[in-house]
């Protein structure tokens, strides 16, 4: 197939980011947790740093990897999916809408291709974090994932929300600035989750597609027709009209 250009700052791996393996391992750690809970026939890693995650706890029957760049099982724009519409029981999307231009076009096509009942599991740099330092430096703004654009988890959560899903769980995790080697949970790092939960660096949102009911439900009590009548014409029929003399 041909290669499909992608944006020079969207990370292939997480060994672009800085202490990516930690990172990784932290969100898998996470993850996890959620796995045994999912059950299906197909999971979606859409992304190059999905297809990474170690999935193998999942009890879906079978995971492949959707991005535009060699190496996955499906190299397709993220924006067109080939993929049939409610095909997808679990959609799995690390890092993926910082590096898009339209992100809510990418869940959009997303939501196609989830079945009812499905998920999607997505992950993303918090602005409001120790890493949003890293913005604000020169050095670092070409460098991922400060190149991408940060969204605040609401309003991920509020795109979710006007697609019909349900948000199931709001998870915060990694409580350092990035700049220096992540050493992992210190001290400091369990103070800062401690007192300032939502300032994690990267958010775990997983979100349930709802049917909603295109009419309103109507009340069980049924509601009595009135029997109209015709009502009398009060004689009116048997006026004639007057002829001019």
């Amino acid at each position: 197939m041909a290669h499909i250009p992608t944006d020079a700052c969207s990370p292939l791996s997480w060994l672009e980011f800085a202490s990516g393996d930690q990172l990784k391992t932290e969100l898998e750690a996470r993850l996890n947790l959620w796995w045994p809970r999912l059950f299906g026939y197909h999971l979606l890693k859409l992304g190059p740093l999905s297809a990474e995650i170690n999935s193998l706890q999942c009890q879906i029957n079978y995971h492949f990897s959707l991005f535009e760049t060699e190496g996955g099982a499906i190299q397709a724009s993220t924006k067109d999916l080939p993929l049939q519409n409610s095909s997808i029981d679990t959609v799995l999307m690390n890092s993926l809408l910082e590096f898009e231009q339209d992100p809510y076009r990418v869940l959009r096509e997303v939501d196609r291709v989830v079945v009812s009942g499905g998920h999607i599991i997505l992950s993303g740099f918090n602005p409001v974090s120790p890493i949003f330092f890293g913005k604000l430096l020169p050095q670092f703004q070409n460098v991922a994932p400060w190149c991408g654009h940060f969204f605040m988890p609401s309003r991920v959560k509020d795109w979710l929300g006007l697609l019909g899903y349900q948000i199931l769980s709001d998870e915060r995790l990694v409580y350092h600035h990035l700049l220096t080697e992540y050493p992992g949970k210190i001290a400091w790092h369990n103070q800062l989750e401690k007192w300032l939960p939502s300032t994690g660096g990267i958010y775990l949102i997983v979100a349930k597609k709802v049917d909603t009911p295109l009419t309103p439900i109507r009340d069980k009590q049924k509601v009595k027709s009135t029997n109209w009548s015709t009502a009398p014409s009060a004689g009116r029929a048997g006026l004639k009209p007057r002829t001019k003399s």
